[in-house]
C-alpha cells in the first residue's frame, strides 16, 4: 500500500464498519437463533474455507472458553475445521466438496445449528455441507458478504455490506464477536 492510500483504506474500513446498521435484523435473529440452540442444550457447528476457517475456529474458542464474561459455562460449539487428519483423509477419499457434509453426518444431530462462513457464498463444500445439514433437520445460518449467494438456501442469512475480501472478513470478525458478546451476556 502506498503511503497516501492509508488513510483513504481507514475511510473505506470505517464506512464498511457504519454500512453494518443494514444488516441488524439478520444479526438479531442469527443472535436469538444461537440462543435458543444453546439454551435447548444444542450445538453450534462452524465452518469455512481459508480465512473463513481461522473465523470458524476463533468463534469456537470465544464460546467454549469466554469472551468477556469472567465466570460463564462452556458453550457447546465445534469447528469442523480442526482435525487435519480427518481434512485429508475425508478431501483425499471422498474430494474437498465432502469434507465438512461427512463430518456433519457424523457429528450434527438435529436440531444443532450449522453456523457456515463463505465470504463468496460459493464453496462447494460450504453448499454440500447446507444441503445435508437440511436433509438432518439442522438449523443453517450463512455470514457471506454482498454476493449473490442464495439466501433460500439457509434458515438465516447475513450478508455483510462489502464485496472486497479483506473487508468481508473485518466485517465476520466483528459479527462473530458482537455474537460473542450477546451469548456472554445470556449465559
Amino acid at each position: 500500500m502506498k503511503k497516501n492510500n492509508y488513510n483513504l483504506r481507514i475511510e473505506q474500513i470505517i464506512s464498511s464498519f457504519k454500512s453494518m446498521k443494514k444488516i441488524k435484523a439478520d444479526f438479531s435473529k442469527t443472535a436469538n437463533l444461537m440462543l435458543k440452540i444453546l439454551r435447548q442444550k444444542n450445538k453450534i457447528i462452524f465452518c469455512g474455507n481459508g480465512g473463513s476457517a481461522a473465523d470458524s475456529s476463533h468463534a469456537v474458542a470465544e464460546l467454549v472458553g469466554r469472551y468477556l464474561k469472567k465466570k460463564r459455562r462452556p458453550l457447546r460449539a465445534i469447528s469442523l475445521n480442526e482435525n487435519s487428519a480427518t481434512l485429508t483423509a475425508l478431501s483425499n477419499d471422498f474430494g474437498y466438496k465432502f469434507v465438512f457434509s461427512r463430518q456433519l453426518e457424523s457429528l450434527g444431530r438435529k436440531n444443532d445449528l450449522l453456523f457456515a462462513i463463505s465470504t463468496s457464498g460459493k464453496s462447494k463444500n460450504i453448499l454440500e455441507v447446507i444441503k445435508v445439514a437440511k436433509r438432518l433437520n439442522i438449523k443453517t445460518i450463512m455470514l457471506t458478504g454482498d454476493n449473490n449467494f442464495n439466501t433460500g438456501l439457509v434458515n438465516i442469512c447475513i450478508k455483510v455490506p462489502a464485496k472486497r475480501v479483506d473487508r468481508i472478513q473485518e466485517l465476520h470478525i466483528a459479527i462473530i464477536h458482537l455474537l460473542s458478546e450477546y451469548l456472554d451476556e445470556s449465559f
